[in-house]
């Protein structure tokens, strides 16, 4: 038995070694057929690599909450629709390219679904990033100045699911929106966005300021996207 451990760990399987070291101590390794044994140990380590696979891409999307999907609360005076996140809770909006527009007042648990829904992604395999409007736009003007930019932009781009929260706390200088609209483009019908804002998606138009962008940043977002319009008191008033 010391030599099938030993060959474990010298091929990096700590699945099998956990599910192995488990059979042993239970004293079940006697009774098991030989495909038994083996069907276990390959789901042991299978559910390894999807658990760290999916705490990894957790880790990396730096969600502002930790929440699930069977966290979220369904009141009436919320607004939010339980068949929305359950048709949302399979990410078949992910692989579509699809954008999802969460609007609310503050505190009304906005960002807390947006995390919910990443972290759904993550499970799933997804890569995703979460992020503040105003945390990208600055690094996007860092960038700018240490000549990063185009890689940055790449990076962005090339993330299955992007977060922005808080969109619409400040108007959008013409760079910013300019910024803002080689990202929507770039993701447009590839990977899935979901933006999230205080204000109702009729005001978004202004945050954007110049016509010429906000029509094409708009035309791309809004007429084909999910949304989650959440309305009440604040939930931090609630609690």
């Amino acid at each position: 038995m010391m030599k099938i451990e030993t060959q474990l760990n010298d091929l990096r399987l700590p699945g099998m070694i956990r599910r192995w070291n488990s059979l042993k101590e239970t004293k079940q390794l006697n009774g098991l057929t030989l495909q038994d044994g083996l069907e276990l140990l390959l789901q042991a380590e299978q559910e390894y690599r999807v658990n760290r696979k999916r705490d990894r891409l957790t880790k990396q999307a730096n969600f502002r909450y930790h929440a699930i999907i069977n966290e979220l609360a369904y009141t009436p005076e919320r607004n939010l629709d339980k068949g929305t996140i359950a048709l949302l809770s399979d990410c078949s909006y992910v692989s579509k390219g699809e954008f999802i527009l969460i609007t609310g007042a503050t505190g009304c648990g906005k960002s807390f679904i947006a995390s919910a829904l990443g972290q759904q992604a993550c499970s799933m395999g997804y890569t995703t990033l979460y992020t503040s409007m105003k945390k990208l736009m600055t690094r996007l003007k860092l960038s700018r100045a240490d000549g990063t930019y185009v890689k940055l932009i790449n990076k962005i781009s090339k993330h299955q699911l992007l977060i922005l929260d808080d969109f619409g706390l400040y108007p959008l200088e013409q760079q910013q929106s300019l910024d803002l609209m080689e990202i929507i483009e770039d993701r447009h019908g590839k990977n899935a966005t979901i933006i999230v804002s205080q204000l109702p998606v009729s005001e978004w138009y202004d945050v954007l300021q110049e016509s010429t962008i906000a029509d094409a940043i708009l035309d791309r977002v809004v007429h084909t996207s999910h949304r989650i319009e959440l309305k009440g008191e604040s939930l931090r008033k609630i609690k």
